[in-house]
C-alpha cells in the first residue's frame, strides 16, 4: 500500500510539474522554450520581466495556495470525520477577507504590507474561535455548517458595509473583484509575504497527521491511544487561519479547493486520514494550476476570476455530497 501511495505522489508531482511549466508558457506574449529558460535565468531583460515578473509569481502562487487549500480540506475532514468539512463552508476565507479589508481600505496599511496578511490571518481565527464557541466541542457537522454559514454571512455583510462606506467607486472595484479570487497581477513580493505562513501551516497539519488517523475511530479510542484530541483541534484551527490568513491576502476569496481535492485522494488512495494529507496538498495544486491556467485560456474581454470558477467546480460538487450522504442515511445530514 505505501508502494501505492509512493507511485502515485510521484505521478501526481510529475503532472504539478506539468501544469507550473505550461503555466509558465502561457500568457499574452508567445515565448519559446529557450525563451522561457533565458528569462528563468535572468539573462535577457524582457523575458526575464515576462517569466520572473508576471508569470513565475503567479505559479509559486497557484502551487503554494491550491497545495496548502488541499490539506487543510483533508485536516478538516479528518477532525471531524466529516467529508464535507472545509475552510469556506465554516466562513474562514470571508472573515479573513474582512480583516485584510479593514486595514487595506481604512489606511492601515497597503497592498504589500506584512500587516495585510497578519489582519486576514486574525480574522481568519476569529471566526473559527467563534465556530468552536457558537457550536460547542461536541457539536455534529449540521451545528458546524449553520454556525460557519452564520459567521460567513456576518461577515460578508460587513464586507458590504466596508464597500458603501468607501468613498473611493475604484476601491470598491478593486474590493469586489479581489473577494472574486484572483492571481493576476501578482509579483514575488506578494509570494514573500504568503510562503512562509504557508509553510508553517502545511508543516503543523502534517505533524498532526497521527491524530487525525486515530480520529478515525473515535475521540474516546484517540485518547485511549494517547492522542491529545484539544491539542490537535486548537493545532488545526491555527494552522488553517496561518494559511487561509496568508492565502486570502495575496490571492482573494478561493473556495472549494479543499473539498475537491480530499475526495479526489480518497478515491485514489483509501480513506487513511493520514495517508490522503500529502496527496491531498498535491491535487490542490495541481487543481488551483489548472484552473490558472484555464481562466487566461478561456475567451473573455477580461480575464474570468479564479474564485469564480473554482466555486463553479466546487459548489455543485458540495451539493452532490450532501444528497448522497442524505440518500445514503448520512447520521450528520
Amino acid at each position: 500500500m505505501k508502494t501505492g501511495v509512493s507511485r502515485g505522489s510521484t505521478t501526481l508531482l510529475a503532472m504539478l510539474a506539468a501544469a507550473a511549466l505550461v503555466s509558465l508558457f502561457l500568457g499574452a506574449a508567445h515565448l519559446s522554450a529557450s525563451e522561457v529558460w533565458r528569462g528563468l535565468l535572468g539573462s535577457d531583460e524582457v523575458t526575464t520581466l515576462i517569466v520572473r515578473e508576471i508569470r513565475l509569481p503567479r505559479m509559486l502562487l497557484a502551487v503554494s495556495i491550491g497545495g496548502f487549500l488541499g490539506m487543510a480540506g483533508a485536516a478538516l475532514q479528518g477532525l471531524m470525520q466529516n467529508p464535507l468539512a472545509e475552510a469556506a463552508v465554516f466562513g474562514a476565507p470571508q472573515s479573513a477577507a474582512l480583516g485584510a479589508v479593514i486595514v487595506l481600505y481604512l489606511g492601515f496599511a497597503d497592498a504589500l504590507s506584512l500587516w495585510l496578511p497578519l489582519a486576514a490571518i486574525a480574522g481568519a481565527l476569529l471566526s473559527s474561535l467563534l465556530l468552536f464557541a457558537f457550536a460547542g466541542r461536541s457539536a455534529s457537522i449540521v451545528s458546524f455548517i449553520l454556525a460557519g454559514l452564520a459567521i460567513g454571512s456576518f461577515a460578508g455583510a460587513a464586507l458590504a458595509l466596508v464597500i458603501n462606506l468607501s468613498p473611493n467607486p475604484f476601491a470598491i472595484t478593486e474590493i469586489v473583484f479581489w473577494l472574486m479570487g484572483s492571481l493576476e497581477d501578482r509579483s514575488l513580493r506578494h509570494v514573500a509575504m504568503s510562503l512562509p505562513f504557508l509553510v508553517l501551516a502545511v508543516a503543523m497539519l502534517l505533524a498532526n497527521g497521527n491524530a487525525y488517523r486515530a480520529l478515525a475511530l473515535g475521540t474516546d479510542a484517540a485518547t485511549s491511544l494517547g492522542v491529545s484530541v484539544q491539542f490537535a483541534r486548537w493545532s488545526t484551527i491555527i494552522a488553517v487561519s496561518l494559511g487561509i490568513g496568508a492565502s486570502v491576502a495575496v490571492s482573494g476569496s478561493i473556495g472549494f479547493v479543499g473539498l475537491i481535492a480530499p475526495h479526489v485522494a480518497r478515491s485514489l488512495f483509501g480513506a487513511d486520514p493520514r495517508r490522503i494529507l500529502l496527496p491531498s496538498c498535491l491535487i490542490g495544486a495541481i487543481l488551483l494550476t489548472c484552473a490558472d491556467i484555464a481562466v487566461r485560456l478561456i475567451p473573455s474581454t477580461t480575464e474570468i476570476k479564479i474564485g469564480a470558477l473554482t466555486s463553479l467546480l466546487g459548489a455543485p460538487l458540495f451539493a452532490y455530497l450532501v444528497l448522497a450522504r442524505r440518500s445514503h442515511g448520512g447520521a450528520d445530514l
